[in-house]
């Protein structure tokens, strides 16, 4: 990794030329390369903590000055408890994941000894633009690293120091490996995302990691395919039949466990039959966690009739806004509905379409709201907060995605790969084929043989073998010149 002051052009040069190295590095260079950053990191922990303090110590100046948000200050923080051993692991994590590129994931016979094939490959250049995590450049360069792609990452001013002693640390592990340090780069300069956003024919990837203004900015401003989400308005919906205590756990851990996330939930609804039922012991328990309940008419006056003077006291009324507001703080708008139409339609106007979840028993309401709702992410009796590569199973992450292309929701390394088209023949052209030509096969084949029947004996040789066998699909057999085995 190199902190560059190069101009956008020479470090976007230098990144596709780097990519197309890292592309065909084995699996065990790259994954080298992981260990190598995770021990580095580990090690430079005092380092990179005290460089995190220096960020820490501007930023809360500032927001105290009111030019910085306190969740961005929260999302600073490297020393949170668990936070640094997180960023840690998630490298190994990545690294012990199976090896997302070059993967065979279709194949098709298209005539004797002519085959096309489906392989996965790396997307090329990534450009991460991320404000105040500074964590968030060893996810990304695990995760390109892993998954072959070239990372130019462009962070904060609020996060400086932080990101320069990561950058330095990882720059020096690299140079242990076989990775080229030109895969990833950490733009030092200031003012250049405005040009970095121009170099289409060099970037093939923009991800954004910040908040509404940063990514709108990013996605108004750029012919480079952008891959994020631009809120994180997440919405709970809770029936009636719900047990009260199992509902208070779900929901005390959605808003309270990380208010600044953008997995944390910002707005209840509730069915009519559970405002004197189940809503009273959840507000209680918000209540005491120190959140502020903006409640609709329904719901306000519900609660004031069922909690004591001092909770009642506490309750607020609804604006209009709040349904359309991240607060990212302890703040939660509540809303009454009168079935799960209504909130499903609320849902899908109102949220940011990240996550969103349903807490009934009833599986048929369920489903209908699982099968509905038009969100990246859509739970059923369980917490927003789970809205997270790490624990997806990702390893870690490079960012969620509220797109409707090429991926969707917490994007690990299945969504930092892309696939092309390979096709192995012996000399036919496509002149032979069509009208008065010879005809096409199109015979789906199993991805897991690694060598193909080569001729039309072979094929049958195999049909046959496996028709004996009742093995009619074929599955777990290979094909191995003539000699079939399983």
């Amino acid at each position: 990794m190199s902190l560059t002051n190069a101009t956008p052009v020479e470090v976007a040069r230098a990144a596709r030329i780097g990519s197309r190295k890292l592309a065909v590095l084995s699996t065990g260079d790259r994954n080298g390369a992981l260990t190598a950053i995770h021990r580095a990191l580990a090690d430079g922990k005092d380092e990179v903590l005290a460089a995190n303090a220096k960020d820490l110590e501007a930023a809360n100046k500032a927001a105290a000055g009111g030019t910085l948000s306190q969740s961005l200050v929260k999302r600073l923080d490297l020393g949170k408890k668990g936070k640094y051993e997180d960023m840690l692991q998630g490298i190994l994590d990545v690294r012990d994941l199976e090896d997302p590129i070059n993967k065979t994931t279709a194949r098709t016979l298209l005539d004797n000894d002519l085959t096309l094939s489906r392989i996965t490959c790396p997307i090329g250049v990534l450009l991460i633009i991320f404000e105040a995590r500074p964590e968030v450049i060893a996810n990304i360069s695990a995760l390109a690293i892993k998954s072959g792609n070239a990372a130019i990452l462009k962070g904060g001013k609020e996060s400086y120091h932080s990101f320069a002693a990561i950058a330095s640390i990882i720059s020096r592990a690299l140079t242990t490996s076989a990775v080229p340090a030109d895969c990833l780069q950490l733009v030092a300069t200031h003012d250049v995302i405005a040009d970095l956003l121009k170099l289409d024919t060099y970037i093939d990837l923009c991800i954004p990691r910040g908040g509404n203004k940063l990514v709108r900015m990013v996605k108004d401003s750029t012919a480079i395919p952008v891959l994020g989400h631009a809120d994180g308005i997440c919405i709970t919906y809770l029936r009636a039949d719900y047990p009260a205590e199992k509902a208070v756990k779900v929901i005390v851990d959605a808003k309270v466990s990380y208010p600044a996330g953008c997995n944390a939930l910002e707005q209840l609804l509730v069915d009519e039959a559970a405002l004197t039922t189940n809503l009273p012991a959840v507000a209680e328990a918000l209540l005491q966690k120190g959140v502020s309940l903006r409640c609709d008419p329904r719901s306000l006056e519900a609660l004031k009739s069922k909690l004591d003077a001092h909770s009642a006291a506490l309750l607020q009324p609804a604006s209009d806004t709040d349904f359309d507001t991240e607060f990212l703080d302890l703040i939660i708008a509540i809303k009454t509905v009168s079935s799960v139409e209504e909130a499903i339609t609320h849902i899908n106007t109102h949220s940011s379409h990240h996550t969103d979840a349903i807490l009934t028993t009833d599986s048929a309401t369920a489903k209908s709201f699982l099968a509905a709702i038009d969100s990246s992410s859509v739970y059923w009796n369980t917490s927003t907060r789970m809205a997270d590569g790490q624990r997806y199973g990702f390893g870690t992450e490079v960012g969620i995605s509220t797109n409707k292309i090429h991926s969707r929701g917490p994007v690990g390394l299945e969504g930092l790969s892309i696939y092309k088209w390979v096709i192995i023949g012996d000399a036919q052209v496509s002149a032979e084929y069509g009208a008065g030509g010879k005809s096409w096969k199109h015979e789906r084949l199993p991805i897991g043989d690694q060598d193909v029947a080569r001729n039309a004996e072979e094929r049958e040789l195999l049909r046959k073998f496996r028709a004996e066998k009742g093995e009619a699909n074929g599955a777990g057999w290979h094909e191995h010149g003539i000699g079939i085995r399983k």
